[in-house]
């Protein structure tokens, strides 16, 4: 039950603050995101300058960047994701606990960049993991992987842990791991999840 707003700025004039436990929960957890520290390639430098002084990646509560997946929640993908690579970044992202999110940083993890047409790059780390943020850009600057953060943090807030629409950490049969793919005779296989990435239809038109 919502509580009146009139009394509720009553009260925080007299310096009593309400809040649900939902929202204490969120907030709480919202402010305390711990990134998985590892890079691919050149956006893993940006990464870096994030978390030093000048733009402190700190203040936003993401300060510790932790070794280990099981210890993290936040997983960056900064940079190319090779497909020699592509199966320990999955792996990596069965490890970490849940409630867990992804943030793609940069235009080659997001779709494979000016390395799209190489036979070695993958298009897209969102053909097997789920991604919660895109940072377009090659590499995009420290201040839009802070606007990523920021936007997260507005999704987890939204979070609703008790309501009929739950996000997939608090759903009983939700899937939390993914198939990690496997090094086949030409390509990955299965070449991306079904369950995440579904391919456009190609349309072909009669040249004249």
């Amino acid at each position: 039950m919502a509580m009146d707003q009139g009394l509720k700025s009553e009260l925080q004039k007299a310096g009593v603050f309400t809040i649900t436990v939902e929202e204490l929960y969120n907030w709480g957890r919202k402010n305390s995101i711990w990134p998985l520290q590892f890079g691919l390639a050149c956006c893993a430098i940006e990464m870096i300058a994030t978390a030093c002084s000048r733009y402190d990646l700190a203040r936003f509560g993401a300060e510790v960047f932790r070794p280990s997946p099981r210890q993290a929640d936040l997983m960056i993908v900064a940079g190319t994701v090779t497909k020699k690579m592509a199966p320990q970044v999955v792996r990596l992202f069965n490890q970490m606990p849940e409630p867990k999110y992804v943030i793609a940083m940069g235009a080659c993890a997001i779709s494979g960049g000016p390395f799209k047409q190489g036979y070695n790059v993958l298009k897209g780390i969102d053909r097997y993991i789920p991604v919660d943020v895109h940072i377009p850009g090659c590499p995009p600057r420290p201040e839009a992987l802070l606007h990523a953060l920021i936007t997260l943090q507005k999704q987890i807030e939204q979070d609703h842990v008790l309501g009929k629409v739950k996000p997939r950490a608090y759903t009983p049969d939700a899937t939390t791991e993914w198939p990690v793919p496997a090094y086949g005779e030409h390509d990955l296989e299965p070449p991306f999840n079904p369950e995440v990435w579904k391919p456009q239809p190609l349309v072909r038109t009669d040249a004249k």
